[in-house]
């Protein structure tokens, strides 16, 4: 379990880069940043894959390409496009609020699963994570009264935020599901899989808005936005996925859940080192608040600790 916990650890530091990327090139809108980041995704896959590709494709079923379908849509072209639209509406750390609550709902949604503890069980780690999310909150907020975007404009960015907490709370949960369900698969084929599934996806779609009006833009950086994108890409798409896969693997959902804050807590790090800025005294207390929830999170999923919970409830 505790390898689980560090792959899950390290995902979240390379997926901590998505928050800052749309930041990095704001002059590209989320379309432009998606697509791009998605199709370097596919190519590098694509390049790491050839030695074995052909034996790799032979074993994938027809429902299996629809699973692939379905993640690569959920969990990463429409996940990212309503994310980075909530960062360049809203800001990063409005939109890391709304992704922290990642651990909440995959919690819920993943509690009766095989492994996974009663919720009443985890109460006060769940509970430092929620004080957590409601500090950060009422930091954004309370400094979001001199900010230079209009209210509607980050009401905006906050549901689009809301809506990519959505798709990754569905992806998470099944994706967890399936790799459970299908060791014929290791978590690095799955990955490489995933990856190839979402490049097709991503040029598919690149094709179509370059169809009906993508024009390009000339004047922009094109060279840093590929330079940017394609980083991304190996280290939170190809690294990061691979990872999260291992830690899928190992770890029940309920415990996977909480792992995600690392993903939020890299992304306010970033944000905080972008901006040049040291986290104010409520985001410093979050910080905290939700480290020490997964921590809880994960001592209550020791088995020592599961077992002994066990002897002291039977008669």
């Amino acid at each position: 379990m505790w390898y689980g916990v560090l792959c899950g650890l390290a995902a979240g530091a390379f997926w901590g880069m998505i928050f800052v990327m749309p930041r990095w090139l704001a002059e590209f809108s989320p379309m432009e940043l998606a697509l791009g980041r998605y199709l370097a995704y596919g190519l590098i896959t694509l390049l790491l894959l050839l030695p074995r590709l052909n034996g790799l494709l032979r074993r994938v079923t027809r429902a299996e390409c629809a699973v692939l379908l379905r993640h690569a849509l959920a969990g990463n072209i429409v996940y990212y496009l309503l994310l980075s639209t909530g960062v360049q509406l809203a800001g990063v750390a409005a939109a890391s609020l709304i992704i922290g609550l990642l651990p909440l709902s995959v919690t819920l949604l993943g509690r009766r699963d095989h492994g996974a503890l009663p919720l009443r069980q985890l109460a006060w780690p769940l509970t430092l994570v929620v004080a957590g999310i409601v500090c950060i909150n009422v930091d954004v907020f309370t400094h979001a009264q001199g900010g230079s975007q209009p209210w509607t404009t980050v009401a905006l960015g906050m549901l689009c935020a809301f809506g990519a907490l959505l798709c990754w709370t569905w992806y998470a949960v099944d994706n967890a599901r399936f790799l459970k369900r299908n060791p014929h698969f290791s978590g690095a084929e799955w990955s490489g899989l995933y990856g190839l599934s979402t490049g097709v996806v991503a040029l598919a779609l690149g094709v179509v808005v370059m169809a009906f009006g993508g024009d390009g833009a000339a004047g922009r950086d094109w060279l840093r936005f590929w330079s940017v994108v394609t980083i991304v890409a190996l280290g939170a798409s190809v690294i990061g996925n691979q990872l999260w896969n291992l830690a899928s693997r190992r770890v029940p959902v309920t415990l996977s859940g909480q792992l995600l804050l690392f993903e939020t807590l890299f992304g306010l790090l970033y944000g905080f080192l972008y901006q040049h800025q040291m986290p104010r005294p409520l985001e410093l207390l979050a910080i905290v608040l939700l480290i020490a929830g997964v921590a809880g999170s994960v001592w209550k999923h020791q088995p020592g600790v599961r077992s002994g919970i066990r002897t002291r409830a039977q008669p």
